[in-house]
């Protein structure tokens, strides 16, 4: 078995392959003088475990020529964020659902399929091959318990959030609630835990995907008003789009934390044992 990654997974697709024990494809990426994506792969012989993270249009378009340079029916697609997963639902006629077209598209050439926190599990069936979610709350609550926190508060950002929050929460056996927004008015909303007071503790906002932090960041100062001690955010995917982090930071969250599905520097922890373990599974 070879491991080969395309330039977004490129340090994920690394500890998989540490992981599996497994040897891990050189491959050249460049362009052609009109700016269209060129790769080429290493040798390969034998099952082939394609890694790829699509996050941008350019990163999507990698990972499609490099399974079709890998070339074999028996191989395994490691999909840890699938970007336009999100889109999978028409608000207007004439909309596309992105996150079928994407499937279908990465569905051919491979044998199987492996995502991460999906956004929306219902998606799976849109691919043309069985494919399999992994969660990864279990190695955030691990993070967290690194963390030196006394006692924390994991809260979900929505009610959406909360099951998340509470298979992160049960990683170390601590209290696990969700924000509960109430509009008052038509211009004042009010954000505040649903059963669980945050006064006097720390506070770690968890969710599958911190994409601006718009939310966070509004809850965090609404956490510090009612007395919580530090907030903190924890997530799955970092995509931290449009300055988020830095928002974040600006809003007070002390530290911004996310797996390497998205390499960023605030990935503190990986998601390559879960996706190997997986992968020996299967």
């Amino acid at each position: 078995m070879k491991v080969v990654c395309t330039e977004s997974s490129q340090i994920l697709g690394a500890r998989i392959a540490d992981s599996l024990g497994a040897g891990l494809v050189d491959v050249k990426f460049t362009r052609f003088p009109d700016g269209e994506l060129y790769l080429r792969t290493g040798p390969l012989d034998g099952e082939t475990v394609i890694v790829g993270s699509v996050t941008s249009p350019e990163a999507f378009v990698q990972l499609v020529l490099l399974v079709d340079a890998c070339d074999s029916s028996w191989n395994r697609l490691v999909v840890p964020y699938m970007g336009y997963a999100r889109q999978d639902k028409r608000f207007q006629p004439g909309e596309p659902l992105s996150a079928r077209a994407v499937a279908k598209v990465l569905s051919r050439g491979v044998a199987e399929l492996f995502s991460v926190n999906i956004h929306d599990e219902g998606v799976l069936c849109h691919f043309e091959v069985p494919a399999v979610n992994l969660s990864l709350a279990t190695d955030l609550g691990r993070y967290i318990g690194g963390m030196d926190l006394e006692h924390p508060l994991i809260l979900a950002p929505d009610d959406g959030a909360s099951a998340f929050a509470r298979e992160v929460a049960a990683a170390g056996g601590w209290d696990s609630d969700h924000l509960d927004k109430t509009r008052l008015s038509g211009e004042e909303v009010r954000m505040a835990e649903k059963t669980i007071d945050a006064s006097g503790r720390d506070v770690v906002i968890v969710d599958d995907i911190i994409s601006t932090g718009g939310t966070i960041s509004t809850a965090a100062g609404l956490l510090y008003q009612q007395g919580a001690k530090n907030v903190h955010a924890a997530c799955v995917h970092g995509v931290l789009a449009g300055g988020a982090y830095a928002r974040l930071r600006a809003a007070g969250v002390r530290d911004v934390a996310c797996s390497d599905t998205c390499e960023r520097g605030c990935s503190r922890y990986s998601a390559a044992q879960a996706i190997a373990a997986a992968l020996r599974s299967c």
